[in-house]
């Protein structure tokens, strides 16, 4: 569904996206390498249980919380990805 513009070779890092090791872009927000991985969606929301991905893309919408390394709403828009983070949907509330 989404997929990079640009195809230049690029440093890579490998993160961990529900369990399961994925090669992503050095300098990639969260949001930008789940969705490229395909995972949608990448929360639930806490009242009603409703699905939710990543939208505006610039820390606006809070539609991205995720789990990152751990720790619940974090906002994946926002995040650059690391060697060796470890990224989960985030159900409700978090924590």
């Amino acid at each position: 569904m989404f997929k990079r513009l640009d195809k230049r070779d690029s440093d890579t890092l490998t993160v961990d996206i529900e369990g399961e090791p994925v090669c992503v872009p050095a300098g990639a927000s969260v949001a930008a390498a789940v969705l490229s991985h395909g995972l949608i969606p990448t929360r639930s929301t806490p009242v009603s249980g409703q699905p939710r991905a990543p939208f505006c893309m610039m820390g606006v919408c809070f539609d991205c919380l995720m789990e990152i390394d751990g720790r619940p709403n974090r906002q994946a828009c926002m995040v650059q990805v690391e060697e060796g983070m470890r990224i989960r949907r985030q159900q409700g509330v978090g924590g």
